[in-house]
């Protein structure tokens, strides 16, 4: 047999398993998938992202989002998780300060690594491709409605979150955060923010799913926003798990 001859059956047996076998094999690399924050609001907000520990903050962890405008960019490949919050009522103050009503992170535009003030809507988002989990939380209070939607994933992948726009405005006196000028109600507080008792925060021996209960005051999300978790150990299957989606999107004011 001569060479060429070897060249030939090589090259022709390396089409064939290319053929059969390379998309079984590319099939187990993460494929692409964007991030998208969405601001249906009336206002400009800016959104804040914090990494979990060890993990990076994407964007710088924070940026402008004109109202009726998105912002997409790259999921990362590796394994991610963290959150994503709305900060609302932002301005420069006299002395060239930024400061926002609700959600601040120390006074920056790009968080980098600084969490937000509550009351804040959380996004919560863990990317172990190929699968990402998402779920929307309560437990650190509202300031805006939020959902999260997921394209083109498998398995169960529904649109969740907290759609209620009416809940400042029947937010718990006890648990409102006001304005700058003290007139509008611009977030609500958890009953842990409001009173920071361990069994309302859910701390020391009440850190356990049987100690760790539902009050008054996460009742009170829960029934305007049954999809979401409204204290520290909620029912975990409120966390949802979407195999391969091709995007993300968290809208706030949806």
């Amino acid at each position: 047999m001569g060479s060429s001859t070897i060249v030939v059956i090589f090259f022709s047996l390396f089409c064939f398993f290319f053929f059969f076998f390379g998309k079984s094999v590319d099939a187990g690399y993460p494929s692409p998938m964007m991030l998208t924050i969405v601001n249906n609001c009336p206002f400009t907000i800016y959104p804040g992202i914090l990494g979990n520990a060890g993990h990076t903050n994407l964007e710088k962890g924070g940026f402008r989002l004109p109202a009726l405008s998105h912002r997409s960019f790259n999921a990362p490949t590796h394994h991610w998780s963290g959150r994503i919050w709305a900060r609302t009522g932002c301005c420069y103050t006299g002395h060239h300060k930024f400061t926002c009503e609700t959600g601040d992170c120390g006074g920056r535009v790009e968080c980098n690594g600084i969490g937000g003030k509550i009351p804040a809507t959380l996004a919560q988002i863990q990317l172990q491709h190929p699968v990402a989990a998402y779920s929307v939380s309560l437990v650190d209070g509202f300031n805006l409605p939020m959902t999260i939607t997921p394209h083109e994933g498998k398995g169960k992948c529904p649109v969740l979150g907290c759609r209620d726009k009416n809940l400042l405005k029947t937010c718990p006196r006890q648990l409102q955060v006001k304005s700058r000028n003290g007139k509008t109600v611009v977030g609500c507080k958890s009953g842990c923010a409001a009173y920071g008792t361990d069994k309302l925060c859910c701390r020391n021996r009440y850190n356990s799913a049987k100690t760790c209960k539902a009050s008054s005051y996460s009742l009170f999300f829960k029934k305007s926003c049954p999809a979401t978790f409204t204290y520290a150990h909620d029912t975990p299957s409120l966390t949802h798990q979407c195999y391969s989606p091709k995007e993300l999107k968290v809208i706030f004011c949806h």
